[in-house]
């Protein structure tokens, strides 16, 4: 083997250790604190329908909900990447990043955008887990996905704007201090792009409840604490206008592929989760006086299900590096979103099938994940939905209908 040969060799494994231990601090930090709180935390919460705020609180106090704000305002001024990590190894360790995970993304839309006053009000505050940023309004019962078509409108009137509406899938509105509304501003036959007229307000939801604004549980197979939030007349200060009036979908636009990529890393542990359940009981498991695994149809599909997580492990990766280089990202984003979630599913099912009728019971906290890992099919942003971007926007076919 020549010199040159063998030195590729070993850069080439040296790679290989950096990605597989990139920010190993952090991780361990993280698997410290999730160690807190095993599966019968989670059950009990579940159970009751409650929100987790012992885990969501001790996120915050240990600086990790505030990863992604500046130091000069109280936060870590760590990358997307490092976000990633945090949600990765929460899931990876058994627990639920989804019930917190949407202050990280969310806030960016308030930093990028939000006036020097607004930050310097709110981002510390929101850093130190005084208030929290966790609800995000877009989603509304009839236009679903077409977020141009939204019919919640604010109408300004002197020094407020004033909402009629209706949002569904507002998750966590109930135990949020603030929340994101994207609402219509400009009527839709009045606007050249129907992208244009929306706009992005911050609504103190502590001080609104009651006052034009009514939030309403929406019951469901995960425990997301999600909502129906109705707007009848409710006045939100016009100082609380993100950015410019009209081009709320722009900012919104701004933080979906970080949005996709958080969500991404969140499937990837939860693959890592289901993977390692599925590998020890395959191995503990004896039927006909040997373990199951020793069966290419226990053993294969969980093979399987590994390969496609590492896959999908480095196109997420490689999306969270194009953003933190603020390069173009958004097709890296989806696709990122989409493997993981196809991936994160794969080893659901894989484990499933190993556990048996065992899988059902629910102190093995399988079904609770397998729940939960189904959701990244559909949300934030749905399989066929990323198809779709992929085969106009990247592929350069035509627009589907």
């Amino acid at each position: 083997m020549t010199n040159q040969a063998s030195d590729l060799i070993r850069s080439d494994e040296l790679l290989r250790l950096e990605i597989g231990a990139d920010h190993a601090d952090l991780r361990e930090g993280v698997r410290r604190l999730c160690s807190r709180f095993p599966g019968e935390y989670w059950r009990s919460v579940e159970e009751k329908a409650a929100y987790p705020g012992e885990f969501v609180k001790a996120l915050t106090e240990a600086g990790y909900l505030a990863a992604l704000i500046p130091e000069e305002y109280g936060g870590a001024g760590l990358s997307l990447r490092a976000a990633g990590v945090i949600l990765e190894e929460i899931n990876a360790s058994g627990c639920t990043a989804s019930q917190c995970h949407a202050q990280m993304y969310i806030m960016g839309t308030l930093l990028r955008h939000g006036s020097k006053e607004q930050k310097q009000r709110l981002l510390p505050r929101i850093a130190s887990g005084e208030l929290r940023l966790q609800a995000f309004g877009v989603t509304e019962p009839t236009t679903g996905s077409d977020t141009k078509k939204l019919k919640t409108r604010a109408v300004r009137d002197g020094d407020n704007y004033v909402v009629h509406g209706q949002k569904v899938w507002t998750s966590r509105a109930l135990h949020s201090d603030l929340m994101l509304l994207l609402v219509r501003t400009t009527p839709v036959d009045q606007v050249v792009k129907k992208t244009d007229g929306l706009s992005v307000l911050l609504v103190d939801l502590q001080q609104s409840k009651g006052k034009g604004m009514e939030i309403r549980p929406l019951k469901a197979m995960i425990n997301h604490n999600t909502t129906e939030i109705f707007y009848d007349g409710l006045k939100v200060p016009a100082e609380n206008l993100i950015g410019q009036e009209g081009q709320g979908f722009r900012y919104i636009l701004d933080g979906m592929n970080a949005e996709r990529i958080l969500v991404g890393s969140e499937a990837i542990g939860d693959g890592r989760w289901m993977i390692e359940r599925a590998t020890a009981y395959a191995n503990e498991r004896i039927v006909f006086d040997r373990p199951i695994g020793q069966n290419q149809a226990i053993q294969f599909p969980i093979a399987r299900a590994y390969a496609s997580l590492q896959a999908a492990d480095m196109m997420v990766r490689k999306a969270a590096a194009l953003f933190d280089a603020h390069r173009d990202c958004g097709a890296d984003a989806n696709m990122a979103k989409l493997l993981a979630a196809d991936a994160a599913w794969e080893a659901a099912e894989a484990t499933m099938q190993t556990y048996g009728g065992f899988a059902y019971a629910t102190e093995y906290d399988i079904e609770r994940k397998w729940r939960e890992i189904r959701v990244g099919r559909t949300a934030p942003i749905s399989v066929n939905l990323i198809l779709a971007y992929i085969g106009q926007h990247v592929l350069g076919m035509p627009r589907s209908f």
